[in-house]
């Protein structure tokens, strides 16, 4: 049996579980949606617990659709350095203000994007150049960096979709090879997130049962969402993709 929920709990719930599908069905934005509506719709922890399985839920339909497009050399690169970051973001959860954290993620977001409109404006834009500018950004610095941010933002408030797009796109990834790259990525991470979660007391059985039952509603919007990406034009998708992790960013300073 379903623990009992409010009207309202419901209605944000699954709301939320929606744009979680059509997130991981490839709509840019529609993830950091899902996020604000579940905080609303339950305690900022319990929340992170609850939308857990259902992102899991969501990975498997996104993971059946693109999976061919996966790009494995980066998912290799990012993997175990995300792992690093969910075993510091447990820490973290148990011994500082999970809010300033999330704050201090999104001022660092937001540094990142800046930067690379600085250098995009400063001529590296040649064909040469950015494919330097590529080698060398997603190098031995970079790659650390980005997956234990990662890690410790999705422990603490399931938002590593922005600094993982960050990541992908500055690698060049086309539209459906970030996507189903990010697929897999989060799929792996999820489930790896699943102890850590039950560890810190953010997940039970009840909770599970909820999550469930928002789970499956997830499934199908993510098996509706390529409908949906596929009339979406490549520059638009990438404009797309940068404009929400600039307000992922500005979403979690201001609140």
């Amino acid at each position: 049996m379903i623990p009992e929920l409010t009207t309202e709990q419901w209605i944000y719930g699954m709301i939320a579980a929606v744009f979680v599908g059509l997130g991981k069905g490839g709509l840019p934005g529609a993830g950091n949606l899902a996020i604000i509506f579940m905080a609303m719709a339950f305690p900022s922890k319990v929340s992170v617990g609850i939308l857990l399985p259902v992102l899991i839920f969501a990975d498997v339909v996104a993971v059946i659709i693109y999976s061919q497009h996966a790009r494995w050399k980066h998912l290799v690169k990012l993997l175990p350095w995300t792992l690093v970051g969910v075993m510091g973001g447990t820490w973290v959860l148990r011994e500082i203000d999970d809010q300033f954290l999330t704050r201090l993620i999104g001022f660092i977001l937001l540094t990142m994007v800046l930067l690379r409109w600085v250098s995009k404006k400063m001529g590296k834009d040649s064909d040469e150049k950015e494919a330097d500018d590529r080698k060398s950004t997603t190098g031995r610095i970079w790659v650390p960096f980005t997956g234990i941010m990662g890690g410790v933002a999705t422990m603490v408030a399931n938002a590593a979709g922005p600094v993982v797009g960050i990541y992908l796109l500055i690698s060049g990834l086309p539209k459906y090879a970030l996507i189903g790259t990010a697929a897999w990525f989060f799929f792996i991470i999820n489930l790896c997130k699943l102890p850590f979660q039950v560890a810190i007391g953010n997940l039970s059985w009840g909770s599970l049962k909820i999550s469930i039952a928002f789970g499956m509603m997830a499934a199908v919007a993510t098996s509706v969402a390529p409908r949906i990406v596929k009339y979406i034009p490549e520059k638009t998708f990438v404009i797309l993709i940068w404009a929400f992790i600039i307000v992922a960013g500005l979403k979690m300073i201001l609140f």
